[in-house]
């Protein structure tokens, strides 16, 4: 993909200053995109992006910082919805107001998002529309039962959206991360009795031995955004190692 693939585009990016999501907004502004990052009043993005304040769990606020960006954009090209919570613990361990929180910012934030900046995707020749989902949506991982059931939402989602816009030119496609090096999982990591030994135990679930990288993902966004990839929709990629599809002998 050369470095001008996006020249012309406008792209915005939830949580787009943090972890995966600024990774994906400093690529897609590498590659010649516009990007606006749609994340909560203090974040501050990559240089170069531009800041629409906002916060994807309340509807009001999402449609005002998406008729931002497309009045300051002239219009919307891609939106990365990437905003989102992680949440530990078996189905016993989280209350029904945690329940609806995760979900309300996992799953229903992607819809407010998409809801609004539909309109605008619609007049755009290269509309594409890619979520973040998780490893999680896809293999049983312990104590993850509430984080795993958002991300589950977000792969089927995914492929209704991917139904429902096809024949109005919006293709609609997610990401499957595996673990990210990004500062939520470091927290995780904090937060644990043994910080060094749970990050050895996260990184050797991987084959590939080590944590996915944030910009190994943005550009696997990246690619799917891309008006290169006009093939492609209805899809989810894995970027986690090989936790999908390898079954390696113990070690």
């Amino acid at each position: 993909m050369s470095t001008g693939e996006f020249s012309g585009l406008a792209a915005l990016v939830t949580g787009g200053a943090s972890g995966i999501g600024r990774a994906t907004a400093q690529v897609l502004l590498e590659r010649g995109a516009t990007v606006g990052s749609l994340d909560l009043p203090g974040s501050s993005p990559p240089e170069g992006v531009t800041a629409f304040p906002g916060d994807v769990t309340n509807t009001a606020s999402v449609d005002a910082a998406v008729s931002q960006a497309a009045e300051r954009f002239g219009g919307i090209d891609i939106v990365v919805n990437n905003a989102g919570v992680g949440a530990a613990g078996t189905v016993e361990d989280n209350d029904d107001a945690e329940w609806h929180r995760v979900l309300d910012l996992n799953v229903v934030g992607m819809a407010r998002v998409s809801r609004a900046a539909l309109p605008h995707l619609r007049r755009s020749a290269h509309a594409a529309i890619v979520n973040t989902c998780s490893i999680a949506a896809t293999q049983g991982l312990p104590r993850r039962a509430l984080y795993s059931a958002s991300k589950g939402a977000v792969l089927a989602l995914t492929q209704a959206m991917a139904a429902d816009h096809v024949g109005e030119g919006v293709r609609v496609n997610c990401v499957l991360p595996g673990t990210v090096d990004t500062p939520w999982v470091q927290r995780l990591l904090d937060a644990a009795e043994d910080p060094d030994a749970e990050r050895a135990a996260l990184s050797a679930r991987q084959p590939t031995g080590r944590l996915v990288r944030a910009e190994e993902v943005a550009t696997t966004i990246a690619y799917l955004a891309s008006p290169a990839s006009t093939a492609t929709t209805g899809t989810g990629i894995h970027v986690d190692g090989g936790m999908q599809g390898l079954r390696l002998p113990t070690r």
